[in-house]
């Protein structure tokens, strides 16, 4: 057996996922590297969100191998998984904040799940997780519902880094914020990879965020991964992905 490589975060060898008895991916092959991020992009219900699933133990896949930071999780006990979650943090879309806690209790939901800490340092790591994602510490004490969108996002990336994971997944982490707004979160995110050591997989459908912080790009269409750098991805004779990045959009992502 080859022992993994310690340079790849995420490996994913014919992976198939079916949904509702409809075939997701198929015959799929992904490599994420440590210490990158990689942007994921496809035409709405290509399964970008499904594969995020699938690779945090989310879906059941119906074949092929996932290894996370060395791991095939298809063997993995319920410890496995809690030590592996450990390590992983997760931004779902618009932050998925439970709307019944204050947003320090939520950043506090992995810390109370994972690990058993005194109230007091657990106020100090929380204060410490808003200052990190550009949020005051007097933030903790407020509702999901009295906070923008964008700081709600914000917010729920403080506590998918409550833990201090080694790999980030952020799920249409810039969906409907204005465009300065996903700007900051694009060089928020950036910042905190490359101070932090994170490995990051996104989700996304702004070219923008793919131009200005993604390493590489994985593009899904006919129900596999197309992945590269942009330049190589531009060069892809393929009906989508040329449409989707030397379109009027793609151009002016690209030229800004």
């Amino acid at each position: 057996m080859t022992p993994p490589d310690p340079h790849i975060a995420i490996r994913i060898a014919g992976l198939r996922t079916e949904i509702g008895g409809s075939t997701v991916h198929d015959d799929l092959n992904l490599e994420v590297r440590r210490g990158e991020i990689m942007g994921v992009v496809g035409a709405s219900g290509a399964g970008k969100s499904v594969l995020l699933r699938a690779i945090v133990g989310l879906n059941r896949r119906a074949a092929g191998r996932i290894d996370v930071l060395g791991q095939d999780t298809a063997v993995l006990d319920e410890g496995g998984w809690r030590a592996l979650r450990m390590r992983m943090g997760v931004l779902f879309q618009d932050g998925a904040l439970f709307s019944s806690l204050t947003v320090g209790q939520n950043i506090q939901v992995p810390m109370d799940e994972f690990l058993n800490l005194p109230p007091a340092l657990k106020d100090a790591l929380t204060a410490m997780k808003l200052e990190m994602v550009g949020l005051s510490a007097s933030t903790g004490r407020k509702f999901p519902s009295e906070l923008s969108g964008g700081m709600r996002k914000r917010a729920g990336l403080a506590r998918a880094l409550a833990l201090d994971p080694e790999l980030l997944f952020l799920d249409e982490p810039t969906a409907g914020l204005d465009p300065i707004g996903a700007a900051e979160f694009d060089r928020l995110i950036r910042s905190l990879q490359r101070s932090l050591g994170l490995t990051v997989f996104m989700v996304t459908h702004d070219l923008d965020s793919l131009v200005a912080v993604c390493d590489r790009i994985g593009v899904l269409v006919d129900r596999r991964v197309v992945e590269g750098r942009l330049e190589s991805l531009l060069a892809n004779p393929h009906p989508w992905i040329q449409a989707y990045f030397r379109g009027p959009r793609g151009r002016a992502a690209m030229k800004a």
